[in-house]
């Protein structure tokens, strides 16, 4: 379960209508029900009774709704901590990221700038690429966090790379082929595919496919995920093989096994995207923290 998940069931929930719900948060009517169901799926209990003209949330729903209202107002407060560069003052950042590809990154960045900043107001947003690219060209976003966007979408936009990790093949540990030290892609392409969604990670799968492409194969895909809960669900229940970043092992532990990829493709590079015009120097100082540190500097 992800912020994003409790987010849009709390904007359902609120217009008793996914078509407004979606027309409110700037997505699809098709994506937000999706995200809906994929969360009721995940806490095992419907939030919603359906009609043909509306939503009402059930007895349960109403429960969580309240709790999820909590979470989210927490975590938005969680990191309001910083005072500004100049002067001591007070200031507000938004930050977007992708959770499976920052998770080595981001808790790291956040604790470091809070130390420095604890006057600042720090928001996160949890987006796909496509999702933060936009916000950063509406100036919704102060900096994001995510893949190396190709660069025709890079136009008016900075980017520095912070990190690179390999892709793996994640299966569940009792999969045949969790017996085995590595695999070929060959070999991940017998299996089942799970994937993140073509419509918002449209550069994984042009990823996916030029590794394919190098065997003469296609995978067979068997199902697409907005988000990597719900895909690090699905490969432990033994429904199919992910292609995955090696970061993600820190938040699927022992629940799924990482392979490495034979031959190795090329590393997926992760950074730091933002408006260079902008000249703001809490950017400035937020992108500082999230830099690695490196021997000897």
């Amino acid at each position: 379960m992800e912020l994003r998940h409790l987010r849009y069931f709390v904007a359902v929930a609120g217009e008793e209508n996914v078509s407004r719900a979606a027309l409110k948060l700037h997505v699809s009517q098709p994506g937000l029900s999706r995200q809906i169901r994929d969360l009721e799926d995940e806490i095992g209990f419907s939030l919603f009774e359906r009609s043909a003209k509306s939503l009402r949330l059930t007895a349960a729903g109403k429960v969580f709704l309240a709790e999820a209202r909590a979470v989210l107002l927490h975590a938005d407060d969680a990191v309001k901590k910083a005072r500004a560069a100049a002067g001591g003052a007070g200031g507000e950042i938004h930050v977007g990221y992708a959770p499976s590809l920052t998770v080595q990154i981001l808790p790291a960045a956040l604790r470091k700038f809070q130390g420095k900043f604890p006057g600042v107001r720090v928001a996160l947003h949890d987006l796909s690429t496509e999702e933060m690219l936009a916000q950063l060209g509406e100036k919704k976003l102060s900096v994001a966090l995510t893949v190396r966007p190709p660069a025709r979408l890079l136009r008016g936009l900075r980017f520095e790379e912070l990190a690179r990790y390999a892709m793996c093949a994640a299966v569940a540990p009792n999969h045949p082929l969790a017996r085995l030290k590595f695999v070929t892609v060959e070999q991940v392409s017998r299996e089942p595919l799970i994937a993140y969604s073509r419509k918002e990670y449209p550069e994984y799968h042009e990823q996916t496919a030029r590794l394919f492409a190098a065997v003469g194969r296609q995978p067979r895909l068997t199902g697409e995920h907005d988000g990597i809960t719900s895909l690090i669900a699905e490969v432990e229940a033994g429904r199919g093989v992910a292609l995955v970043p090696s970061c993600v092992a820190c938040m699927a532990g022992p629940r799924l096994k990482l392979l490495p990829l034979r031959p190795a493709p090329p590393l997926i590079p992760v950074g730091a995207v933002w408006r260079p015009e902008t000249g703001a120097a809490l950017v400035d100082q937020f992108i500082a923290c999230v830099r690695p540190e490196r021997a000897g500097i």
